[in-house]
C-alpha cells in the first residue's frame, strides 16, 4: 500500500486524498485561489478544512507564464502570513509548502514545522533543496518541469511525452534515495513545459509513474488543458477540472491538488463506490 510518513504516522492511500490550494500572492493564475489578508487567509483555510482537505498546499510565488520574480525574503513573507495563521488555529493540520527555493522551504520547515515541499522545479530550479529534504526528513513532490516558468512554454519539444518525463522522474528518484528520502510524491508537471495535447497523454498514461510504488499527485485544477480546448477561461473551469479529476482517479492517482475541494472530495467518493462494483 502507497503511504508518507508524516510526524511518525502513515498517510495511506488506499482511498485518494485531497490537497487543497491556499495561494497568499497578487497573482495566481486562478483568483478564487489568491488571498491576502488575515482575514481573507482565515476564511480560506476553514472553507478547505472543512469541505475535507487531507492537505493544505500554501503558496507565495506565481510560477504562471509571465508572472512577476519575487525575491526569496518577500515569498517567505508571503507564507508566513498564512502559515501563522495555520499554526495558530489548526495545529494539528498536515501542511504543504509550494516552493522551489532551499532557504524558503529550510525556513518553513524550521519555523513553523510543515510536512512537505511541493517543488515545482524537482530539484532544478535550486539544486540546494534535496539537502533541505534530506535532512529533514519532510515529504516531497517531485515534479517534472523543462527550464523555468518563464521559459517553459518554448520547450515542449518531446518524442515521446510520457517515456520522457518517466525516465527523468524514475532518475531522479533514484538519486533522492540515495541521499536517504524515502517519503516521495511524483508529480508528472501538468502544464509544465508540456503542450495540450501532451498533457492528456500523461493523463492516459498516469498509472506509469508509481515509481517504486510511489504515490502520485495529479494537479489539474483549472489549469490550461481545460480552459483552452473549451474557449473559457479558469473561472470557468470547475466542471470541466472534475471530469479530469475523475480520469485521473481512474488511471492511478492517489492525490488531487485543486482549488475546489468539495468537488474533488466528491469525485473522490464515487469513484469508490464504483471500485466496488
Amino acid at each position: 500500500m502507497r503511504s508518507l510518513n508524516i510526524r511518525g504516522e502513515l498517510m495511506t492511500f488506499d482511498v485518494p486524498k485531497v490537497m487543497g490550494i491556499i495561494n497568499v500572492t497578487p497573482d495566481s493564475f486562478y483568483a478564487g485561489s489568491r488571498v491576502e489578508t488575515d482575514e481573507a487567509i482565515c476564511r480560506r483555510v476553514r472553507q478547505l478544512r472543512e469541505e475535507g482537505a487531507d492537505i493544505i498546499d500554501i503558496g507565495g510565488y506565481s510560477t504562471r507564464p509571465g508572472a512577476g520574480s519575487v525575491s526569496s525574503e518577500e515569498e517567505y513573507r508571503r507564507l508566513v502570513d498564512g502559515l501563522k495563521i495555520i499554526r495558530r488555529e489548526w495545529e494539528d493540520a498536515v501542511v504543504s509548502v509550494d516552493t522551489f527555493r532551499a532557504d524558503v522551504a529550510r525556513r518553513c520547515v524550521a519555523d513553523w514545522s510543515v510536512d512537505i515541499i511541493n517543488d515545482v522545479g524537482g530539484g532544478e530550479l535550486d539544486n540546494h533543496i534535496w539537502d533541505v529534504v534530506a535532512e529533514s526528513g519532510v515529504a516531497y513532490v517531485l515534479m517534472h518541469m523543462r527550464g523555468t516558468p518563464d521559459n517553459m512554454t518554448s520547450l515542449t519539444q518531446y518524442e515521446d511525452v510520457s517515456a520522457e518525463v518517466l525516465a527523468v522522474l524514475a532518475k531522479r528518484t533514484a538519486e533522492l534515495r540515495l541521499r536517504g528520502v524515502a517519503n516521495i510524491i511524483i508529480d508528472p508537471g501538468f502544464g509544465f513545459a508540456k503542450d495540450v495535447r501532451q498533457n492528456y497523454r500523461l493523463l492516459a498514461d498516469l498509472n506509469m509513474f508509481h515509481i517504486e510504488d510511489t504515490p502520485v499527485l495529479a494537479g489539474l485544477s483549472r489549469k490550461t488543458m481545460i480552459w483552452k480546448p473549451l474557449n473559457t477561461t479558469p473561472d470557468e473551469a470547475g466542471n470541466g477540472t472534475t471530469v479530469l479529476n475523475t480520469i485521473a482517479l481512474m488511471n492511478g492517482a492517489d492525490l488531487l491538488r485543486v482549488h475546489d475541494v468539495k468537488a474533488a472530495r466528491e469525485a473522490v467518493k464515487l469513484f469508490e463506490i464504483y471500485k466496488t462494483i
